[in-house]
């Protein structure tokens, strides 16, 4: 039987990770209405592998003997600035992640619950690979500025990332 505080903080990040998914799922609209069509299938997808975070935790949560909780979400964002704005948020939301991901696996130490423990390593270990993209994305807006034919070819790139790791949303 799952301790019920690890179930709570499991709970807790499966209510992050939903609200990952949702977030992103808001970049990608805003990308997409704005003709950033590679921006927008890299976040479509971004947003999918949020959900399958989510997804994840709550069958974790339910083989262990616990019950995932499915969380109420607020909206999320709707307007942003630029690209270079939703990467900040991106780049913030990410770390913020990592963060709580720290503290599940933080519970799981004090609780003496490793099982839980192996199985929040690799939580740990994909938000390695979101941050670093994430950052590494910011650092090319940061090349690119405002210059719309390097925009362009950054959100051409973008869209060749979200082919090459796995299909667009849509489809």
């Amino acid at each position: 039987m799952l301790n019920k505080k690890i179930e709570k903080a499991l709970n807790d990040q499966i209510k992050i990770e939903a609200e990952s998914s949702q977030a992103y799922l808001a970049m990608a609209s805003w990308a997409e209405s704005n003709g950033f069509s590679g921006t927008s299938a890299f976040l479509y997808k971004h947003s999918d592998e949020e959900r399958m975070h989510m997804l994840k935790l709550i069958k974790f949560v339910n083989d262990r003997g616990g019950q995932a909780i499915i969380p109420d979400l607020k909206a999320p964002g709707k307007e942003y600035k630029n690209l270079q704005n939703i990467f900040k948020l991106l780049l913030d939301h990410e770390t913020h992640v990592t963060n709580e991901i720290n503290s599940v696996v933080d519970v799981c130490l004090k609780e003496k619950d490793y099982t839980t423990h192996n199985f929040m390593q690799w939580y740990v270990a994909e938000q390695i690979e979101e941050e670093t993209l994430a950052r590494n994305i910011l650092d090319k807006l940061k090349l690119v500025g405002n210059d719309n034919g390097a925009l362009y070819l950054f959100d051409r790139d973008l869209s060749a990332m979200a082919a090459a790791s796995g299909t667009e949303a849509g489809e």
